[in-house]
């Protein structure tokens, strides 16, 4: 080998090493940021303010992909558009949009009932014990007694493009969601709001489980990107989308 591939070897192999000394010291800091927020999750809670996703390694085991920050705060916005103080919410199986309540203007958070259900155990580090409760999409009867038949809004994104989870989510979600759905907030808006995010062709089986919804025109995005397409689907119109041509 002569002198100059030895040269281009040795400047690849620094950049290698300079690129996983950055690698590590990034990971540190992430760490350390998740050390600090679980410890705080254990003191006198108090709902996070700010909170990145990112502070969160996705693990593809468990299927998470997290939702890009406009797709989480679109998210956000239309389960808290016309909400109260005694409209109760509950994400399940979607951190990426708890999160992103927690970075919006105080104002817009008009609820302080504001519920994630996950069956990734860090995540109490977010929503603290209060308001995190761990959720198997397996055993959908086994949700949280206090929102049994509680919840006048919910986001639910089941973790695999599989029919068996999908009607399972479908079967947690009636448990949760409220029997009375002709309320209405103290703007008039209806407190029964029910979306959920999951792929294309998922399609069927979704309009079969949550027969009041339809496709909108909103398409869900993710952070890393998925090579399946995702459709949100929900009973309402907002500011953030209208239904769909499709339906």
């Amino acid at each position: 080998m002569d002198s100059d591939s030895d040269n281009e070897l040795l400047q690849l192999s620094s950049h290698a090493l300079a690129a996983l000394q950055e690698f590590r010291l990034e990971e540190k800091d992430r760490l350390e940021k998740f050390a600090n927020l679980y410890k705080a999750s254990e003191d006198d809670f108090e709902r996070r303010k700010d909170v990145s996703i990112d502070e969160f390694k996705e693990d593809w085991q468990l299927s998470q992909f997290w939702y890009s920050d406009e797709t989480a705060e679109i998210l956000a916005r239309a389960l808290l558009e016309g909400a109260d103080e005694d409209t109760v919410i509950c994400i399940a199986s979607a951190p990426a949009v708890y999160a992103a309540i927690t970075r919006l203007p105080q104002e817009l958070i008009t609820t302080e009932q504001i519920y994630l259900l996950e069956y990734d155990k860090r995540f109490k580090a977010l929503a603290g014990p209060k308001y995190f409760s761990f959720y198997d999409y397996n055993t959908p009867d086994a949700i949280p007694e206090h929102l049994r038949h509680k919840v006048h809004r919910l986001l639910i994104d089941p973790p695999f493009l599989e029919p068996e989870c999908q009607t399972k989510s479908a079967q947690a979600a009636n448990n949760l969601l409220v029997k009375d759905r002709s309320g209405k907030t103290k703007s008039g808006d209806n407190s029964y709001r029910l979306i959920t995010s999951t792929g294309e062709r998922m399609r069927d089986i979704v309009l079969q489980n949550y027969p009041d919804t339809k496709v909108t025109d909103f398409l869900p995005e993710h952070k890393n990107g998925l090579s399946n397409e995702f459709r949100c689907y929900a009973n309402f119109t907002c500011s953030q989308w209208k239904f769909s041509n499709e339906n």
